[in-house]
């Protein structure tokens, strides 16, 4: 099954356009709960582990106990675990992050799909990529009303997305780009 969709070029009440929306701009990779990384400290296997970011974007390491990570990029907590140890050591020790699992990366997909729920997304994902994946429409969802949900600080934007409208060919350019945290409810 293929499917294909856009966004409504007249808002609703409460909602934005999609031509209103900022452009995302690739940005380094922040840390978040739930992201699988490996701290190596460099001849010191003690002190090396794999660590998964707690809720409270915390991670718990010998000899420091809880440091903060999420926020923060692989280097920038390299860093700072760095700065942490180096009164351990006679010389600064070399310490590495590395991202093993990203599972922070995830949307939830409501309503009148074949399979709703979370979904982890492992790279840049569009709208149509992400229905795909919850297995296209059921017979009852109303496809040219969807509703992208996206929380930017403490605002939370309301974007009317249309199937009818990318498959027509009028805004192909449509198909966006979903961000962490993105919800897609189909009536």
């Amino acid at each position: 099954m293929v499917l294909f969709l856009g966004c409504a070029v007249v808002p609703k009440a409460g909602t934005v356009s999609i031509r209103s929306l900022p452009k995302a701009e690739p940005s380094e990779y922040l840390l978040a709960p739930e992201d699988m990384i490996e701290i190596l400290v460099w001849k010191n296997e003690a002190l090396t582990r794999t660590a998964l970011i707690r809720s409270d974007g915390k991670i718990t390491l010998p000899l420091l106990g809880d440091v903060e990570a999420a926020g923060l990029t692989p280097q920038k907590l390299s860093n700072k675990i760095k700065g942490l140890l180096q009164s351990y050591y006679k010389d600064p020790p070399d310490v590495f992050v590395v991202v093993t699992a990203s599972n922070s990366f995830f949307i939830f997909i409501l309503g009148e799909v074949m399979e709703p729920g979370k979904q982890i997304l492992r790279s840049e994902t569009t709208v149509l990529q992400a229905l795909s994946l919850a297995r296209g429409f059921t017979e009852y969802a109303d496809a040219n009303n969807i509703l992208l949900l996206r929380k930017e600080g403490t605002i939370e934007k309301r974007i009317r997305v249309s199937y009818r409208d990318i498959i027509s060919g009028q805004h192909p350019a449509m198909n966006m780009l979903l961000k962490p945290g993105d919800t897609l409810v189909v009536p």
